[in-house]
């Protein structure tokens, strides 16, 4: 039996309060990214793009609709089922680093396997420094990084646990074109050779033509058929 689909959402709404009442952020999405497929989602600021990537990696509870996970409801699990599930197979890159100020380069990657039980996190952590081309920076702290540098350290975090799954948010809204460029090539680079699928929230029309397909949302709902 073939495996599922690693995401599928069906009919998925989101409406959340405001000071001004309800706000229906997502409006019946049905989205489906197929094993090792490389779908970006696009559109104006405000038409639901993060919050469906909130939804999808089970950060956010949908108000309607069903999201399968690998073919779990993710309504059916708990907070930490849905931890459980995620681990070692979702992971997560924003257009803010969020690297932990306090640990060199080479620990920020090496952490999360090391809460995953992976003995050799630190050789590990080494080896996808030199793929995203910082193995001579692995004792810098982030604040001694620049922005590209701590983007490239992110995605080497990311991806090292070999995730089925890759969502990454903007994640080089904040680099300049140059530095975007090459973590771009990067990430398309590295997700090819992993194998992971991928869903890449984007402005940059360049950047989303990379993909096998996009979605474009609008107000919510998808603007072309997903």
């Amino acid at each position: 039996m073939a495996d599922p689909d690693p995401l599928i959402l069906e009919q998925v709404s989101l409406t959340l309060p405001s000071p001004a009442g309800l706000v229906e952020i997502l409006r019946g999405l049905d989205v489906r990214v197929g094993s090792g497929e490389r779908v970006a989602l696009v559109g104006p600021s405000g038409s639901g793009k993060s919050s469906l990537i909130a939804v999808a990696a089970g950060l956010e509870r949908p108000t309607g609709g069903r999201v399968l996970l690998f073919g779990q409801d993710l309504a059916k699990l708990d907070e930490d089922g849905r931890a459980r599930l995620r681990r070692g197979r979702v992971s997560l890159v924003f257009q803010a680093f969020h690297l932990l100020p306090n640990m060199t380069a080479a620990e920020n990657v090496a952490a999360p396997l090391e809460i995953a039980g992976d003995r050799g996190a630190t050789a590990t952590a080494r080896d996808w420094l030199e793929r995203v081309g910082l193995s001579a920076r692995g004792h810098h702290y982030p604040h001694q990084l620049s922005g590209g540098e701590q983007q490239r350290v992110a995605l080497a975090r990311a991806l090292a646990s070999r995730p089925a799954l890759l969502f990454a948010d903007e994640p080089t809204g904040n680099l300049d074109a140059a530095n975007a460029a090459h973590v771009a090539e990067l990430m398309f680079d590295l997700v090819a050779m992993t194998g992971a699928a991928l869903v890449l929230v984007t402005h940059d029309e360049r950047l989303a033509a990379r993909a096998d397909r996009a979605v474009r949302l609008r107000d919510g709902r998808v603007a072309e058929p997903a």
